[in-house]
């Protein structure tokens, strides 16, 4: 199985790479490319057509400002598109996340969160999703939220610590 990452522009990718990071983690392939909804529409729509075909189970599609690359891609496909609302200078970003949520009906896109959390959390959509038909990765991921608690866990206690240290210091 393997995930297909389109961004609508190569400077995106410093935004957008914690998406990869994500399915890195998790061991799943992924395949990347810059496309224009706008500027390689014909492109794009083959891509989108072709996906399934070619063994691409989940579309994440990272783009700023108008933001259509997720929508066009779903349009053109059946397969689940996460899409990516890249920050921009202008809104911060709410221009992005606001043409990637706001999809007609009957064409959905999940969206994420604008920034690096968002980011992340698409790789990690798409490993939810393609963990519904692969025991191996659905194991991956239980231990992976297992692990997060312990870590929660660990910085609470250090927290506590950290506190309870400054206090005796600045009683003496």
């Amino acid at each position: 199985m393997t995930v297909g990452i389109l961004i609508g522009s190569d400077s995106d990718w410093v935004k957008v790479s914690g998406a990869a990071n994500a399915l890195e983690e998790f061991g799943v392939c992924y395949e990347l490319n810059v496309m224009s909804a706008h500027r390689t529409p014909d492109l794009v729509k083959r891509y989108a057509e072709t996906a399934l075909s070619r063994g691409i189970s989940v579309l994440i599609c990272a783009a700023g400002g108008a933001a259509h690359l997720a929508g066009v891609v779903a349009s053109h496909t059946v397969l689940p598109v996460i899409g990516i609302p890249v920050q921009t200078d202008f809104c911060g970003g709410l221009d992005s996340l606001l043409s990637t949520v706001q999809m007609p009906g009957d064409i959905p896109v999940a969206t994420v969160g604008i920034g690096s959390g968002g980011a992340r959390n698409a790789g990690l959509l798409a490993i939810q999703i393609l963990a519904l038909n692969d025991e191996n990765l659905k194991q991956k991921l239980l231990l992976f939220r297992k692990n997060l608690v312990q870590k929660i866990d660990d910085k609470n206690t250090k927290l506590k610590k950290e506190i309870e240290q400054n206090k005796i210091k600045t009683e003496n």
